[in-house]
């Protein structure tokens, strides 16, 4: 991900009626913080996911990110995809419960001396009730075994509206905002018409 960008100017900037903006926040820790207390597991594991196939990882990553705005890999390309999700320096976690897969999350490596939180989510039936404080505990786990300076993370306004305190009380520090435009997967078909209902679609008259 590139967050090194020209600054827009003060003011307002009209947005086309077939694309989406949205206010992003990079967000890092660089140390590993002090750590928190699982909830209740209620039957929930997390587990690595080993070599996971095209359609079972776009399945999970639809489940948990489509009425976010996910995109990026539902619609990449298959080799590139493969590229990521099969590289070694990528750990891919699931959360279980009773052989369903509930919960991604995505380590990325592959950049020497720091951790990206590729993704990070959660079915709906699983939000607001402890899964990812249990979700994030191996993530902070997992990433600091490694010698990383640094592991960080990016989040939207289009994400869910407690992700950024989330982020905040499991240790990391805002340290960037951009703004990221980008084409409205709900009018070309890559995503449900009537998915992320909390954000209308704008269409040209």
């Amino acid at each position: 991900m590139d967050t090194e960008n020209t600054p827009l100017s003060a003011g307002y900037h009209d947005v086309a009626p077939n694309m989406l903006a949205t206010i992003v926040t990079c967000l890092e820790m660089t140390a590993r913080p002090a750590p928190r207390a699982n909830p209740p597991t209620d039957g929930l594991t997390v587990e690595r996911w080993h070599s996971p196939s095209l359609n079972d990882y776009r399945a999970l990553y639809r489940r948990v990110g489509e009425d976010w705005l996910w995109v990026s890999r539902a619609v990449m390309a298959d080799d590139a995809l493969l590229a990521i999700i099969g590289d070694p320096a990528v750990e891919i976690y699931a959360m279980m419960r009773d052989g369903e897969r509930l919960g991604l999350l995505e380590l990325d490596f592959r950049e020497a001396g720091q951790c990206e939180l590729s993704f990070f989510g959660l079915d709906q039936s699983l939000i607001g009730a402890g899964a990812g404080r249990i979700l994030m505990n191996v993530a902070i786990e997992k990433a600091w075994e490694k010698p990383i300076q640094r592991f960080w993370v990016h989040t939207c306004h289009l994400d869910h509206p407690a992700a950024l305190a989330f982020y905040q009380r499991s240790g990391f520090k805002p340290y960037k905002r951009m703004v990221e435009i980008f084409e409205d997967p709900r009018q070309t078909g890559k995503l449900r018409a009537d998915a992320a209902q909390h954000f209308p679609i704008l269409k040209s008259e």
